[in-house]
């Protein structure tokens, strides 16, 4: 709370005078009586009187901290829960795409996600045969492709939906997404396009719903 009263009339003023102060948080002008700002300057007062409404006071009390994006280096404020929950972090989701696309622990292109779903395809589906990544249907790769069932997928990532690396390396993707569709056609299979841009990052917990679109896909044809 900043006065925005002088001393002579706080020692003027009444028990009930209202008198102007400025919020702590939103900085904005409200009044209080002269005992209620008594209180308030009272060393042991921690928030009495500080603020003009109870969300100003709940606000003030989050926390925030000024963390620098790891992938472009701006500066953006998070809370305190969001700086302990994550290791890195990023002003944006093209930060975090970027980020991760180009800091991957594997020898290839590979995701983890779809590390992932080649493992749980594998144990749940023994005697099918899937081939991950190969180029042997259409000569071009393909996420994942079932020979027997003519019926291949791709697992889309932000690169599909948004110019990451600027305008002309988005068109090329466009491209090729349409002539790798336009050539499963021709072959007569079935390409199922999953979006996966809305992870972005790997967990488990959010990788069964993908899993589960395959799964069920998958069942449909077998029936």
């Amino acid at each position: 709370m900043k006065p925005f009263y002088t001393e002579k009339e706080l020692k003027m003023s009444k028990g009930d005078d209202s008198l102007p102060c400025e919020c702590y948080y939103c900085k904005k002008i409200f009044y209080l009586n002269k005992h209620e700002i008594l209180s308030s300057i009272n060393p042991k007062s921690r928030t009495k009187g500080k603020f003009c409404s109870r969300e100003c006071k709940s606000k003030s009390q989050i926390s925030k901290i000024e963390t620098k994006c790891d992938n472009c280096g701006k500066t953006k404020y998070k809370f305190l829960n969001q700086i302990k929950k994550f290791e890195k972090h990023f002003c944006n989701s093209s930060c975090a795409a970027i980020y991760n696309n180009t800091h991957k622990t594997k020898g290839n292109r590979r995701s983890k996600l779809e590390i992932y779903l080649e493992n749980e395809l594998k144990l749940l589906y023994p005697d099918l045969e899937m081939d991950f990544n190969k180029t042997n249907a259409i000569t071009s790769e393909l996420d994942i492709y079932i020979p027997s069932l003519k019926l291949a997928f791709e697992l889309n990532g932000i690169f599909h939906y948004e110019p990451i690396y600027g305008q002309e390396k988005f068109n090329n993707i466009q491209n090729n997404d349409n002539r790798k569709f336009q050539a499963c056609i021709e072959k007569g299979i079935e390409l199922c396009i999953i979006d996966t841009s809305h992870q972005k990052y790997f967990k488990k917990e959010t990788s069964q719903k993908f899993l589960k679109i395959i799964t069920e896909i998958i069942n449909k044809k077998y029936e």
